[in-house]
């Protein structure tokens, strides 16, 4: 059997990648974090302004609004809080005016994001940025598996491959 030499490789991945593009668009599983999170653990929410509505069970914190759970960090603008009909949770997380996730070395950006603490699902929207050391992908969707400790993008996702150093 004969060995394809490495340039031939290379363009065969490019040939891939430039008539590949619709199976990207299909989605696309990564990593996402360090290590998976336990949605069992307590969130802590730090804001400037803090305003609650009792008769429908959420709060709205504004003004650089830090949540935490574990190793995660998500922060932005506004967080609004949906509270479990009997008062003794958070159902889902509402973030909206630009996000940033952080886990671990991992970190995403987008418009907005929804987080549901039960079941330890985010789903972020809206130019979706993933960084994960100098790799960097881009969609239109993320969905952020904290229990697993995955991401699936969907539509439009787009990354750089960088091929390896030659030594």
């Amino acid at each position: 059997m004969t060995t394809v030499p490495r340039i031939i490789q290379a363009m065969i991945l490019l040939i891939m990648m430039a008539f590949g593009t619709a199976s990207l668009a299909q989605g696309m599983q990564v990593a996402f974090g360090s290590a998976a999170e336990d949605s069992d653990l307590p969130v802590e929410v730090t804001a400037q302004n803090l305003d609650v509505n009792q008769n429908d069970g959420t709060a709205i914190f504004t003004g650089n609004v830090v949540v935490g759970q574990g190793q995660m960090r998500l922060s932005a603008p506004r967080v609004l809080v949906v509270y479990l009909a009997d008062g003794t949770g958070i159902a889902r997380l509402e973030a909206s005016g630009g996000v940033t996730l952080v886990s671990g070395e991992d970190a995403a950006e987008a418009a907005g994001a929804d987080y549901d603490v039960q079941t330890g699902m985010i789903e972020m929207a809206g130019d979706v940025l993933l960084v994960q050391g100098p790799a960097a992908l881009t969609a239109d969707r993320m969905s952020v598996d904290t229990v697993a400790g995955t991401a699936r993008m969907n539509g439009s996702v787009s990354t750089v491959l960088q091929p390896e150093a030659r030594q």
